[in-house]
């Protein structure tokens, strides 16, 4: 379950109280384990936004934010082995939290330490900000990416529970791990820095690349369109074929833009993006080859556009 899903009055809170609910009404053996904000070497949900932001240069701090109580997995993972023990008890509901609480601000400055770099400054984040942010993730979230960056997990975040651990330790014995100490026993490496300065900027590359070919197909058929023709012209076409031509790359581009933009279909749509753009190189090439000369480089752009797209599917996997 999740701490503070009895009083939560978000989306994911309702789903894991009715999940709850429908357990304890059951005759099962049940046991029920609310954790925090969940800590593992593996970066997943609220641990992987904690460090993406902690590679921003400027940390946007959410006011009003509640201290974490941060638990560890191997915490978490202790707790299901002791209970599948058949002598352990059962019926039982359990909060497990870390052993003290952090503030926001203190538990994004200890990832940036660990991941060795000097402490940020930091800003208020002010709501219509962090309203935004969240807009973009839920949008994101709607066209099927997994992000943590929601209007849930904002909610959440503000309301988040302190949790009391002494009843878990007093039933199973566990004495739940220092956050700060087991990142010290498990030093970062370049994988870890890595990851914490692409986390924020995931989103936004593909964002950006299914915007590309979406605008470049609504301005080919829209105020591009005399350009494009003159381009057809010039390279030897004319006419209806010319035309033919430039509605079929528009057509093409917002197809490429829409597969981008939908998390099922963004890997096809990457790779269609990286043939279209070698085709439209070649085309390029064969029909106006002084566009390889021109100061405004559209034709030596496609290499950065390409790198671009190699990026994005390299980044790809959710898990």
């Amino acid at each position: 379950s999740a701490l503070g899903a009895e009083q939560g009055a978000t989306d994911f809170s309702r789903s894991k109280r009715a999940g709850d609910h429908a357990l304890m009404e059951s005759s099962l053996e049940w046991v029920i384990l609310r954790p925090s904000v969940v800590f593992g070497r593996n970066a997943f949900g609220g641990t992987a936004l904690l460090r993406g932001l902690a590679a921003l240069p400027l940390l946007p701090v959410p006011q009003q934010a509640a201290p974490l109580r941060v638990v560890h997995i191997d915490d978490v993972l202790d707790t299901i082995l002791f209970f599948l023990r058949p002598d352990a008890s059962a019926r039982v509901i359990l909060e497990l939290v870390g052993p003290h609480p952090w503030r926001f601000e203190e538990l994004v400055a200890l990832f940036r330490r660990w991941l060795g770099w000097r402490p940020a400054e930091q800003m208020r984040m002010p709501r219509w900000l962090a309203a935004l942010g969240f807009g973009f993730g839920d949008a994101m979230g709607r066209l099927g990416w997994r992000t943590a960056i929601r209007s849930n997990a904002g909610r959440e975040l503000l309301r988040a529970p302190s949790g009391d651990p002494t009843r878990w330790t007093e039933l199973t014995g566990i004495e739940p791990r220092d956050i700060e100490r087991v990142l010290l026993t498990e030093p970062a490496s370049v994988q870890e820095r890595w990851f914490a300065r692409l986390y924020l900027l995931r989103p936004w590359i593909f964002a950006i690349c299914a915007l590309f070919w979406l605008s470049t197909g609504v301005i080919a058929l829209g105020p591009g369109w005399d350009n494009g023709i003159a381009l057809m012209n010039e390279g030897g076409v004319f006419g209806w074929p010319a035309a033919a031509v430039v509605v079929a790359g528009a057509l093409c581009d917002i197809v490429v833009g829409l597969a981008i933009g939908w998390r099922r279909t963004a890997r096809a749509g990457l790779i269609a993006a990286f043939v279209v753009t070698i085709v439209y190189a070649a085309i390029g090439t064969a029909l106006v080859p002084r566009l390889w000369s021109d100061p405004m480089g559209p034709m030596l752009k496609v290499l950065p556009i390409l790198a671009l797209h190699l990026a994005a599917l390299g980044l790809i996997d959710d898990r």
